[in-house]
């Protein structure tokens, strides 16, 4: 198919893929470790959009690193409430 590109041509930098790895563990964690459920489920929503906000911060920060300071604590933050998720 000639024109097309794969979706990773489309991520460009590193908080693209670090973010998309990151929400594709929360979703993981979610279904092997949790009894699932709304109520969980509405937890894991908060660190998917701490990953999504990271990713458009990172993207737009460029050489500003207060922005990318800020990008890897919501990462960080992110990964720290699902891990006090799961021990719950």
């Amino acid at each position: 198919m000639a024109g097309r590109k794969s979706w990773t041509a489309k991520m460009n930098t590193p908080y693209d893929f670090v973010t998309v790895i990151c929400f594709i563990f929360a979703v993981l964690t979610f279904f092997m470790f949790t009894q699932g459920g709304m109520r969980v489920l509405a937890h894991f929503m908060l660190p998917a959009a701490a990953f999504a906000i990271a990713n458009q911060v990172g993207n737009h920060a460029g050489n500003n690193v207060p922005m990318n300071v800020l990008a890897v604590i919501l990462i960080a933050a992110g990964i720290g409430y699902i891990y006090i998720i799961v021990k719950h």
